[in-house]
């Protein structure tokens, strides 16, 4: 019965929800991506900006009840002009927001790989969305040379799903505090924990943003 009554519990918070503005509710999310000026397309990669992602009222509620959200974006870099385009290079990141009862402050904290860097706390969740949307540079340049290439981003934005309430009880007991202060390994909290967790997200999905840059050249750098 205790397990039962727990799960009832946070069941209850997630569909009681805490009341998020109904104007920030309504904002649209969107994804953008930029390719680098021409002439440093080999020297640095796109510019990934993620505005709005924690508008929607179900996912403010959900966070407010003190349930972590999660974005995951890949950036990849394809060259055209053959049968079919190819897959060169690719990179992802994660960016955690959760709330935080005790301090009453959003944390906003990405991950690359296993090297946690926090974007900041803030007492607004408007503050936090700023955090997320601040423009990136992924890491992934266009080799030089006679090819053409393009851009694409991919951003998914998950929380809970029900089925997974006995592992929020874990992360509602502070599971995730000590991996992004460096305090044990991050990729295993992320990967095992938010992985799992990050599944079904309003109404049943998840929210996924694709965006693309257009075609652009290189030119060998050696000429």
């Amino acid at each position: 019965m205790p397990r039962l009554t727990r799960r009832a519990f946070l069941l209850a918070a997630v569909l009681l929800g805490t009341g998020a503005p109904a104007a920030w509710a309504q904002t649209r999310p969107s994804l953008t991506i930029a390719a680098p000026p021409a002439d440093q397309s080999t020297r640095t990669g796109p510019v990934v900006v993620a505005s709005h992602m924690l508008s929607g009222r179900k996912l403010q509620e959900l966070l407010a009840s003190g349930f972590p959200a999660r974005l995951h974006f890949t950036v990849e870099l394809w060259s055209t002009g053959g049968w079919v385009n190819d897959l060169e290079r690719s990179t992802e990141w994660d960016v955690v927001v959760r709330w935080l009862a005790v301090e009453r402050v959003y944390e906003v904290t990405q991950v690359s790989g296993d090297r946690p860097f926090s974007l900041g706390r803030f007492a607004l969740l408007a503050d936090a969305a700023s955090a997320v949307a601040r423009p990136t540079r992924a890491p992934i340049a266009a080799p030089a040379g006679r090819h053409r290439f393009y851009y694409q981003a991919t951003l998914s934005v998950e929380t809970l799903a029900l089925s997974d309430l006995d592992e929020v009880e874990r992360w509602l007991r502070g599971e995730l505090r000590p991996a992004v202060r460096g305090e044990r390994n991050p990729g295993t909290v992320i990967g095992r924990g938010l992985r799992t967790l990050a599944t079904r997200l309003l109404g049943g999905e998840k929210r996924e943003y694709v965006a693309r840059t257009g075609v652009f050249g290189t030119t060998d750098e050696r000429r």
